[in-house]
């Protein structure tokens, strides 16, 4: 319990810190962008490629990817229900409106980084741009006030391993084993 009490006062030290910025407003703006980058369109635009060019073995790595990590993504905030700062903080307002009621993990961020892993695994050298670009989407998302830190790190590293669990599994790596 004391370890649970300690990442909590973590989050909102952390968070706190991040929100001392939010006052800036370009940087706001640059986070409203950042994260919309990461709301689905863009990974629809990648499966829509992959289905004209005919590259069906990347759809179909894709789509499973995604099918996994969106069904984790949904069982974990249904089981942790853990609430949004605006729920867990009186008086706290976000900037924007989240699209769910529970905080972790980020989906927004999961998403981001299932995608950069993807992606760079098979183009190594799209790595230099997604991955800070994921990185940008979970630190844009504690900026806007609608998950804590931990959430996005949650995220990242659950979108990280399914990736990498379609890859290897689908044969893309070879087995860790």
């Amino acid at each position: 319990m004391k370890l649970l009490q300690s990442l909590h006062n973590y989050d909102l030290s952390t968070f706190d810190w991040c929100l001392r910025r939010r006052h800036r407003q370009q940087l706001v703006e640059i986070s409203r962008w950042i994260s919309k980058s990461a709301d689905g369109h863009l990974y629809a635009v990648a499966a829509l490629v992959f289905l004209i060019t005919r590259d069906y073995p990347l759809l179909t790595l894709l789509l499973i990817a995604f099918a996994i990590e969106r069904s984790i993504y949904f069982v974990a905030k249904k089981y942790f229900r853990r609430n949004r700062p605006p729920q867990a903080i009186p008086g706290f307002q976000s900037i924007v409106q989240p699209s769910d009621q529970f905080s972790f993990p980020s989906g927004h961020t999961s998403a981001a980084f299932l995608m950069a892993t993807l992606v760079s695994t098979l183009i190594p050298t799209a790595g230099w741009i997604l991955f800070p670009w994921a990185v940008m989407v979970g630190m844009s998302r504690v900026l806007l006030g609608v998950h804590f830190p931990t959430d996005t790190v949650a995220g990242a590293l659950l979108g990280h391993s399914i990736a990498l669990f379609a890859l290897t599994t689908l044969g893309y790596l070879a087995s860790p084993l």
